[in-house]
């Protein structure tokens, strides 16, 4: 049968004068059977016009049937995306991030200039020294547990401030220069300090809109300050002055940090929802938000979460490698002299900071996951000339391009890595991910040491392109993810 004679069957002989039915107070049996005639009227002109397209579709048969099949009410709110300069604070927040990114980029780059100084005056091997990487790693995996309870409990200002406070007593005991045991313990404040730092403003970038180039903005104040650091280092320490004093000028920072972020953020949380980043969370009517554990658990489990902790891994742990062991490579293998040297590592943090302020405009455009693979692909390249020319001039050039390449890896990623994440996990799958990528800019850094006293310091460029195929086989297991309109 027809929809069109089913719907004759069911036509009404009640006299069409009436024209306003009387309202029905309850749905049932008892409902007038004018208004049924007339809704089935109407269902029956709808169904006459597109049966054609859908004959293998269940009609409703009775009024109820056809009050449930009206489509549900939307229960989910609509995603607002802030930028940088809406609300107008996140300008002074964003630029609050990148004085700390500057700070922390000071630090990490200037390990490289300085450790030939610190083995002379303790007296110790490439394996001793290494220590430093493994214990600022302890600080970062530590810290992964803690930075969602901390943020929950402190809010986003207190918990920016916390960890400037732990940097602060790390830089305190580095500048007292006290026996290296010590030195080793206040690597692992540092790797608690800027582990809380990272997570809480890579999250917060990650959820602005157009954050590829936030990020790459961001992390280029990281980049910058590893340009400075090598430098600033190098001068201090060849003109006599003791190596631990560097850490004056990035504890003065880092106290400007404390007040900076403190003010930027305070009361980010009385802000209403859909300013904030990373905290419109749509949820169902009656639906139980899971626990800190659960979350952790979701966050682990995740595929995204394992493969974005590797690549990171792998990422850091090729940046780190490079930055801390080719001026030892440039000594021991190419005859360098270590005053004049000290500045290729200024020249790699130049390459990372240009490119993460320029390229990572490009990364729109080709989109994100393929333009990882051709940075990644043209990195192993430049790392073979690293090693292979026979001349610190073009080594040196040759490592300015490497972190030329290298520089919008991270934005990239982490701009992958935001979108395939869950809104209610990112603050803990990004913790365990920045651990993750601490952890392999201490076992990288600290395999080379041990291989580098056993064999020499050549060993740095095989470890790094091992590791740049690590992260094209974790790249290429993450997910598809569509690129997202803002």
């Amino acid at each position: 049968m027809s929809a069109y004679t089913f719907g004759a069957a069911l036509q009404p002989t009640t006299s069409p004068k009436t024209t306003s039915p009387p309202a029905v107070k309850k749905k049932g049996t008892s409902a007038a059977p004018l208004e049924s005639a007339i809704e089935l009227q109407d269902y029956m002109q709808q169904v006459q016009t597109q049966h054609s397209g859908h004959e293998n579709e269940t009609t409703p048969k009775t009024p109820n049937e056809l009050e449930m099949s009206r489509p549900s009410s939307p229960t989910e709110a609509a995603e607002f995306v802030p930028s940088w300069s809406f609300p107008a604070k996140n300008k002074y927040r964003v630029s609050a991030i990148c004085l700390v990114y500057l700070a922390n980029g000071l630090t990490d780059a200037s390990a490289g200039a300085l450790i030939p100084y610190m083995e002379t005056q303790y007296d110790i091997g490439y394996a001793i020294v290494s220590l430093i990487f493994i214990t600022n790693a302890i600080g970062f995996i530590t810290a992964a547990f803690f930075t969602d309870l901390t943020l929950e409990k402190l809010g986003r200002a207190k918990a920016c401030m916390l960890s400037e406070v732990l940097l602060i007593v790390g830089y305190v005991i580095l500048v007292c220069t006290p026996p290296f045991p010590v030195v080793v313990v206040a690597f692992l404040f540092l790797g608690l300090g800027v582990a809380l730092n990272l997570a809480l403003n890579n999250v917060f970038c990650a959820n602005l809109a157009n954050s590829t180039v936030i990020l790459g903005a961001v992390h280029g104040s990281y980049g910058l300050g590893g340009v400075i650091g090598p430098i600033m280092a190098t001068v201090l320490v060849s003109r006599g002055i003791l190596w631990s004093r560097f850490y004056l000028i990035v504890l003065g920072l880092h106290v400007i940090c404390f007040f900076a972020t403190g003010w930027a953020f305070w009361k980010y949380e009385d802000e209403p929802s859909s300013l904030k980043t990373g905290n419109l969370i749509p949820r169902r009517a009656g639906e139980i938000r899971p626990t800190k554990l659960q979350m952790m658990k979701r966050a682990l489990n995740s595929r995204v979460t394992i493969f974005a902790a590797l690549f990171i891994f792998a990422y850091q742990g090729s940046e780190v490698s490079t930055s801390g062991w080719v001026i030892s490579f440039l000594i021991q293998a190419r005859g360098g002299d270590p005053a004049k040297v000290g500045y290729v590592t200024a020249g790699f943090w130049g390459g990372i900071t240009l490119g993460r302020f320029v390229l990572s405009h490009l990364a729109p455009r080709i989109g994100e996951k393929r333009f990882v693979y051709i940075l990644t692909a043209l990195s192993i390249v430049f790392q073979l000339l690293v090693w292979l020319i026979p001349n610190i001039i073009g080594e040196a050039v040759a490592v300015s391009l490497l972190g030329l390449l290298l520089g919008p890896v991270y934005s990239c990623a982490t701009t992958i890595f935001t979108r395939l994440m869950g809104r209610d996990v990112q603050m803990t799958a990004l913790s365990f991910v920045s651990s993750a990528g601490s952890s392999g800019g201490a076992v990288a850094p600290f395999l080379t040491g041990l291989l580098a006293q056993a064999v020499g310091t050549f060993v740095l460029h095989p470890i790094c392109i091992g590791l740049f195929v690590v992260m094209a086989g974790c790249w290429y297991g993450l997910p598809n993810v569509a690129k997202r309109t803002e």
